[in-house]
Formats: C-alpha cells, sequence, structure tokens
C-alpha cells in the first residue's frame, strides 16, 4: 500500500559539493544552526571530520572506525543538506540485494511521478544484511582535495544484520556540480551506535518516506577565501570516486 500527502517543501544546503571537492571544508554554518532547516539529511564536518548523519531532528557523527556521537551543535558544517520528508509518499521496500538495486527502486518511483528534474529526500528504515561504508578524520588543510584527505584519513569497515536508517538524497543531472548527480547515502543504526557513508548496501525489508522538493536554499560562505576556489575545476571523476568509497 502507498499513501501519499502532497505539501510545498524545501531543502536546505551548506556550500556546494565543487567546494567540498575542491578543499573548501572551512565551517560555514553550525550543527545548531543547520538543523532549524530540516529533520533528516547528510553532510560532514570541519575538516571532513567523518560522515554526518541527520534523522529525526538529531545530528550524527560517525566517526573514523565506524562509530557515532552525537554532533555538538556548535560544530562547523562546511558541507550538508537537509530537508523534511515526513509529508512524503510512504513505500515498503523488501529484498533489494545491493545498493544499484536501491537506487534503481528509489529511480523507478520519482520517474513514475515525474520527479527526474527534481531533487528528492528519502527516508529507509529497515532491516539490512550488510551495509559497507566509510569515515575519515579531520584535517585541517586548504586548497587539498577532497580525495587527497580521504586518502589519508579515510578507513572502510562493514556491518552485518541490523536495524537502521538510509538517509539518501537525490540530485538531477543538471544540477551536478551543486551536488552530486543521482543518489547519495549515509547509514545510521537503529541504536545510534554505528554508521557512515555508504557504498554498498543488502536490504532485506524496510519502509520509506520519498519527499520531492520544489525549492532549494543554498547558504554559500561567507568567507574571502572561498573566491580562491576555482569550482568548475573540480573533476566529476574525482567526485564519482568519492562518492563511491574509493581511496
Amino acid at each position: 500500500m502507498e499513501k501519499q500527502n502532497k505539501t510545498s517543501n524545501k531543502i536546505y544546503q551548506v556550500s556546494t559539493l565543487q567546494a567540498l571537492a575542491l578543499g573548501y571544508t572551512r565551517p560555514v554554518v553550525t550543527v545548531e544552526e543547520l538543523l532549524r532547516h530540516g529533520t533528516t539529511g547528510l553532510g560532514t564536518f570541519e575538516s571532513v571530520d567523518g560522515e554526518m548523519i541527520v534523522v529525526d531532528g538529531v545530528c550524527y557523527q560517525a566517526r573514523q572506525d565506524g562509530s557515532i556521537i552525537r554532533a555538538d551543535a556548535s560544530a562547523g558544517v562546511p558541507f550538508a543538506v537537509v530537508g523534511s520528508p515526513e509529508n512524503g509518499r510512504v513505500l515498503a521496500m523488501e529484498n533489494l540485494p545491493n545498493m544499484e538495486a536501491i537506487k534503481t527502486e528509489l529511480t523507478i518511483r520519482i520517474e513514475e511521478w515525474f520527479g527526474l528534474n527534481s531533487i528528492h529526500i528519502a527516508k529507509i528504515d529497515g532491516f539490512f544484511d550488510v551495509i559497507h561504508a566509510r569515515a575519515g578524520a579531520a584535517y585541517r588543510s586548504q586548497h587539498v582535495t577532497l580525495k587527497d584527505i580521504l586518502s589519508k584519513t579515510q578507513k572502510d569497515f562493514s556491518f552485518e544484520k541490523l536495524y537502521g536508517t538510509l538517509i539518501c538524497v537525490y540530485f538531477p543531472d543538471y544540477m551536478d556540480g551543486i551536488n552530486a548527480a543521482g543518489w547519495h547515502l549515509h547509514f545510521l543504526s537503529k541504536d545510534r551506535k554505528l554508521g557512515g557513508h555508504v557504498f554498498e548496501v543488502s536490504m532485506g525489508s524496510g519502509e520509506c518516506l520519498l519527499q520531492k522538493i520544489d525549492r532549494i536554499e543554498i547558504q554559500l560562505p561567507r568567507e574571502a577565501a572561498f573566491d580562491t576556489y576555482s569550482l568548475k575545476e573540480a573533476s566529476q571523476d574525482e567526485i564519482k570516486q568519492v562518492e563511491q568509497g574509493k581511496k
């Protein structure tokens, strides 16, 4: 069964993926400011200090070993996306053996609803057979690319047979650079102890809230240093490698 509520909804983004990819990892807003704009989302922290997962209005930080702490309200945020999918469509999902299957299922749904040119945010609560994920640690730098930072700090890890939440954000192809085109996934376990940036997943069953976005608000960095980055030079190949969890 599928339920639907229609309402105007926005997504709030901090900076751009191009800026993060080129190494702009300074704080733009705080966690406290970010949470004023949405209950659900993903991102990272100042100096790429772990992965961010926002669930039910609470911001969590996945550390280098995959463990989770609750993020401090004053923590700096260089890049993030949050929205509120609570009034979205409700979908049942089951027996999805890999990440490609999950992405395909979500994409088919938004294609059926004429949404491929829109942004979407999804919250999937369910049981997961396997989660392969990653997180890094703080690396203070300027003009060092995200790929190079993660090559120094990134650790990969796996979780098996657990309940949790996948946060999924979709940006259409024409917005590539503002964010990553396609789906971007982060995970948080139900007990709030494990999580990270997902690059492979096998799902048993779950329920998805899927919200189509009709407004986007982007908070660009206010510091003059932001204008020293040539954003068009961001490598799409490197962004894809980072998204796929490759060092």
